[in-house]
C-alpha cells in the first residue's frame, strides 16, 4: 500500500517517540502548502507535491543542520518560491543551518555564504 502524506511525515517523530507526532506532522505539511492532501497516497500525488512532502518530512524533526539538495528542482517556479522562503523562514525562526546546493543563482543569492564549484577540485 505505502503511507499518505502525514504518515510519512510523522514516521520519524515516531522513531523519536514523539507524543504530538500528528499534530507536528500536519503543521509541517501545511508549511509547505500540502494541509489538505494530508491523507493522500504516493501515485496520488504529483512528483513536486511528492517532494514538497520530503521537505517537510525532512523540516519536521527541526535538525540542528539541513541538508537541502535542489529542494525546489521539480517545482514550478511559483511553488518553488513559496517553498524556498517558508524554508529560509523555518530556518531563521528555528536557528537552523542550511546547507544548499542548486544550479539557481538567485537562490543561492539569498544565503549567507556561496560557495561555487566550477567543475574542479581543489
Amino acid at each position: 500500500k505505502g503511507l499518505t502524506a502525514l504518515e510519512n511525515v510523522m514516521l520519524p517523530l515516531d522513531i523519536q517517540g514523539v507524543k504530538n507526532a500528528e499534530t507536528k506532522a500536519k503543521d509541517a505539511l501545511a508549511l509547505v502548502g500540502l494541509g489538505k492532501r494530508a491523507h493522500h497516497l504516493p501515485e496520488q500525488l504529483s512528483g513536486g507535491e511528492m517532494q514538497r512532502v520530503a521537505i517537510a518530512r525532512a523540516c519536521v524533526v527541526e535538525p540542528r543542520i539541513l541538508l537541502a539538495d535542489e529542494p525546489s528542482g521539480n517545482l514550478d517556479t511559483a511553488t518553488g518560491g513559496k517553498v524556498m522562503q517558508q524554508l529560509f523562514d523555518a530556518v531563521s525562526e528555528r536557528g537552523m543551518t542550511m546547507i544548499l546546493v542548486t544550479h539557481d543563482n538567485e537562490l543561492a543569492k539569498r544565503c549567507h555564504r556561496q560557495l561555487t564549484l566550477t567543475g574542479r577540485l581543489a
